[in-house]
């Protein structure tokens, strides 16, 4: 029997291993009509996310996030915005397989803001364990990792892109 790979993130933690890779990730920031927002719970961790994912060759940042969105939650999303560009090295993530460290890696998250065009919450059991739509004053009864906070709360009150 092979064991899951599990994920854990460091922030701001100077005992946090030190990163072997920077790869490019792709996120969705998606709101439905009545302002909630697209939440699902990660499998590896266990922490709320917005739908994220890497960017594989081939395709673009927005494409990337797209197919995230679709491939975590069902959902169908089309890109119309950036919330920002996410790439401090406070944030550091540990891959194991097994009690096997596979990757520390330091990401780079490109944020896109993204409307719902279709489909249906269906979560994909290897990527997220619920998904849902929260409403904003309701995000801190939900465990959230401070580099993805950053992320959502930036969506929620700039109209700017953030970058670092």
């Amino acid at each position: 029997m092979s064991k899951a790979t599990r994920r854990i993130d460091y922030w701001q933690d100077p005992s946090a291993p030190k990163p072997t890779s920077r790869k490019t990730s792709a996120s969705v920031f998606v709101r439905d009509d009545e302002g909630r927002l697209l939440l699902l719970r990660r499998v590896d961790n266990d922490l709320r996310t917005i739908p994220t994912g890497a960017v594989k060759k081939g395709e673009t940042v927005a494409q990337a996030g797209v197919r995230e969105c679709r491939e975590e939650t069902g959902l169908d999303a089309e890109v119309t915005g950036l919330v920002g560009v996410f790439s401090t090295p406070d944030h550091v993530i540990v891959y194991l397989h097994g009690d096997t460290i596979d990757e520390v890696r330091q990401p780079i998250n490109i944020c896109l803001r993204a409307r719902l065009t279709g489909g249906h919450i269906t979560p994909q059991p290897s990527e997220a364990s619920d998904v849902g739509w929260v409403d904003p004053a309701d995000l801190y009864d939900y465990l959230i990792h401070p580099a993805l906070r950053t992320r959502i709360d930036h969506g929620l009150h700039s109209t700017e892109p953030y970058i670092t």
